[in-house]
């Protein structure tokens, strides 16, 4: 699709979600939208529609009164989303093991190249850049278009939840366990590309720092109790002390 053909909505739509994708935009951030409207000169009606998109794909959460921002994955959603993942990717890349030809695999190969010369470089967006490429070209090698949008927006989300709670420093994904995934598709080997497809992911999630999310934290948590400690019950009194107060 020529670039004059694309709308203004999705020019919004794309930015943002590529900007997720790169990292360049992180949990939390605000996107105003009158500075979007001044950016890519459009109306809110536009703009809005564009936020909406991104809403509906996890990418974006709208609040009410005030304004729109990139989303803020949970623990739980975590979990969910790279549990997806896996099952998705498993057989994304089954399909790639079947399909892809020798030029494929070299192309691939060539991408490797560039992932390990921009992570010795320290070049971290290049480095996440060609990272989420890699999984995205091995669902394209799959030739379904349907599993690959759902698995493109699956990236995003995890490049969201990578780029904020990862250690700083962490590759994006292990370049070793990359080359492991392209070694089996170049043999043929189906069931090998699929069980270190899982694995690679299961190690990018564990290298998560759930600790700093947001979490659904309960009356329990909020009031500093723990709930797996037996609870002292009181005699009754005939007066109830208030703090401070004899």
């Amino acid at each position: 699709m020529r670039a004059e053909q694309v709308s203004v909505d999705e020019r919004i739509y794309r930015s943002i979600f590529e900007g997720v994708l790169n990292r360049r935009l992180s949990p939390g951030t605000k996107l105003p939208e009158p500075e979007l409207c001044a950016l890519f000169g459009a109306s809110r009606a536009v703009v809005r529609r564009a936020l909406e998109k991104l809403a509906y794909d996890g990418i974006v959460a709208l609040r009410p009164n005030k304004g729109a921002v990139i989303a803020q994955p949970t623990r739980e959603e975590t979990h969910m989303i790279f549990e997806a993942r896996r099952a998705l990717e498993c057989s994304l890349v089954q399909l790639a093991t079947q399909r892809a030809s020798a030029a494929d695999i070299a192309a691939l190969r060539e991408q490797l190249n560039e992932e390990h010369e921009a992570m010795h470089r320290f070049d971290q967006p290049s480095w996440a850049r060609l990272a989420s490429s890699f999984h995205l070209r091995i669902a394209a090698l799959a030739g379904n278009a349907v599993l690959e949008r759902y698995l493109t927006e699956l990236v995003s989300r995890c490049s969201l939840i990578v780029g904020a709670y990862e250690p700083v420093g962490n590759a994006p994904c292990e370049h070793g366990e990359h080359c492991a995934i392209l070694d089996c598709l170049e043999a043929g080997d189906a069931a090998g590309a699929m069980a270190h497809m899982s694995a690679h992911l299961r190690e990018l999630e564990a290298r998560i720092e759930t600790s700093r999310m947001p979490g659904e934290k309960g009356l329990a948590h909020l009031l500093g109790i723990n709930p797996s400690q037996p609870v002292r019950r009181l005699a009754h009194s005939r007066k109830v002390s208030r703090p401070g107060v004899p």
